[in-house]
């Protein structure tokens, strides 16, 4: 398993080896043991599964707050997309900066975002699958979100004159401007 920085030093690109023949390949896509080696410890104890039918489906900017945080392990399944996480960790030197990755079938990367991250992608193919494991359930009381195209956070989104398709959840999110983070940064 290939580990990556990213300008964000929480949030990890993992790209698992593929061994492949004329079959097609096989692929590690989670080993417990060698993400502790790297430092990397996490108690998955669910895994989530979207499609989206539309290129430009943006989803998100979503969060699970405490006591119910979450840790995702994000990797595309089928398609392409840009997948972004965002600091909201009240006190961190990142604080409302993001980094994204295209994750695709082909490439195989997966996206590593710690709780205290916003999580959100736009799809780049039609019928795209995304799949990622969490570390805590799904807590409707803990669930939020802020706005994909929140002008304090300036992701971007490359939708190239797309119009997004969003939720109505994600449409009317807040922006991070009135926002109060339920999380902090501990160094």
């Amino acid at each position: 398993m290939e580990i990556e920085a990213t300008k964000i030093d929480a949030v990890k690109i993992l790209t698992p080896k593929r061994f492949g023949d004329e079959r097609g390949f096989f692929s590690e896509s989670w080993n417990r043991k060698v993400l502790e080696q790297a430092g990397l410890v996490f108690d998955w104890c669910q895994d989530n599964h979207s499609l989206s039918a539309k290129v430009g489906t943006v989803r998100g900017l979503h969060f699970q707050s405490p006591p119910h945080a979450q840790d995702k392990l994000v990797r595309c399944g089928k398609g392409r997309l840009f997948d972004v996480a965002v600091d909201i960790r009240k006190g961190s030197p990142t604080y409302g900066q993001w980094v994204g990755e295209e994750l695709s079938f082909e490439n195989g990367k997966q996206l590593l975002i710690p709780a205290g991250f916003l999580h959100g992608f736009v799809t780049r193919e039609p019928d795209t699958e995304i799949i990622y494991k969490c570390s805590d359930y799904y807590a409707p009381d803990c669930d939020g979100a802020i706005r994909y195209d929140c002008p304090g956070i300036a992701i971007d989104w490359m939708l190239d004159g797309l119009e997004p398709v969003l939720s109505e959840k994600d449409a009317a999110a807040p922006s991070i401007k009135d926002f109060d983070s339920p999380f902090v940064y501990e160094g």
